[in-house]
């Protein structure tokens, strides 16, 4: 059996949207803030989830530019009037 809605496409700003049914979000596996892609296939519209590929600390951290991220260093001692 398959999950079956009929939606009103409403305007959001300068675009469109729809609102999904909780049983048609969860027939998909489908939460909040996930990314999805979506394309038009054959006259219709087709919403994938992605892949959640959450990085690792290391991967986060090897991208780390301190130049770009405002110049902090971090360091083991003071290196101004903090008080410990």
């Amino acid at each position: 059996m398959s999950t079956e809605a009929i939606l009103a496409i409403q305007q959001w700003g300068n675009s469109l949207g729809l609102r999904l049914p909780t049983a048609v979000a969860h027939e998909m596996g489908l939460h909040a803030n996930q990314r999805v892609r979506i394309t038009v296939e054959d006259g219709g519209i087709v919403i994938r989830p992605l892949e959640e590929d959450r990085p690792s600390l290391a991967q986060r951290l090897s991208r780390f530019d301190p130049e770009r991220h405002g110049g902090e260093i971090m360091t083991a001692g003071r290196i101004g009037a903090e008080r410990w």
